[in-house]
């Protein structure tokens, strides 16, 4: 494995080394509270995730459906500040997780572009996912992901031509962020063959990991997924099965059920599915 890799494809590369994708869960930090999405952190980490990404919350956001951002506005009504996040990717690395964090990318840009991968890398994160930034206006976030040795992870689509997944996947470290479908996140009934398409088509320009999100909600399309792809990146269900175990009253308090059971058992089932992936069980 190639140093251009990064730090998430030594994960991966040990999963799929199992027999299967790694699993890779998202979760904003400060819902419902700084400390609860910690415990939510750590509870999907317990239940089998590989990856966890930091979700920073942000108010005006052009990749995340209608849950994630219900929970990002409940967070930034709660004061969540950018320095959470990096309370949060420790929490993950301490829980034996390796973290990632999605943000996009005016919130670097304001923190300052040296200072928040000096900040990511001395908490432990792996690297940065940016939903809305570019390779070719990346300079900035290359040297400093170079500097720190961060992993630096691009987004590529159904639409991406040859020419731009060569592109994507040359700038990208760690892996490359797949997305199964053209829109925002969400739960859908089922992901579609468009996602081991544009494997398939990463597969013809590149080595590095191809890790797919948007859409997958359970087990069974977890295990559909990772027949093809090297990572199973889930969202918006995970933070709905966050909210279902918000006790009565909970959406002013925080307070979450003892156990976080829905969350717990909604993880337990992606987790199984990544592990029938490549059985030929699914």
């Amino acid at each position: 494995m190639s140093d251009r890799r990064g730090g998430t494809a030594a994960v991966i590369e040990r999963c799929l080394a199992e027999g299967r994708p790694a699993l890779i869960a998202y979760l904003p930090v400060g819902y419902p509270t700084v400390e609860g999405s910690l415990e939510a952190m750590r509870a999907v980490v317990e239940e089998g995730a590989d990856i966890v990404e930091v979700g920073v919350p942000y108010s005006d956001p052009v990749m995340d459906g209608p849950v994630i951002q219900a929970a990002a506005s409940t967070a930034l009504a709660r004061g969540v500040r950018v320095d959470h996040i990096f309370d949060a990717v420790a929490a993950v690395r301490d829980a034996g997780a390796t973290p990632v964090v999605m943000s996009y990318w005016n919130l670097v840009l304001r923190r300052g572009v040296d200072r928040f991968a000096a900040d990511l890398a001395a908490a432990g994160g792996a690297g940065l996912i940016t939903p809305d930034l570019i390779p070719e206006e990346a300079g900035d976030w290359i040297r400093a992901s170079d500097a720190y040795g961060l992993d630096r992870i691009f987004l590529v689509a159904p639409s991406s031509t040859r020419e731009r997944l060569v592109a994507v996947a040359a700038a990208c470290r760690g892996f490359v962020y797949t997305a199964s479908t053209m829109g925002v996140t969400g739960v859908r009934s089922e992901v579609g063959s468009s996602a081991a398409d544009l494997v398939a088509r990463l597969r013809q320009v590149t080595d590095v990991p191809a890790c797919v999100g948007l859409g997958v909600s359970n087990g069974d399309q977890a295990a559909a997924v990772g027949a093809t792809a090297d990572g199973v990146i889930v969202g918006s269900a995970l933070v709905r099965a966050l909210t279902a175990d918000l006790a009565e009253g909970g959406e002013q308090t925080g307070e979450l059920r003892p156990g976080l059971e829905t969350l717990r058992s909604v993880t337990a089932d992606l987790a199984d599915g990544v592990r029938r992936a490549r059985s030929g069980a699914n």
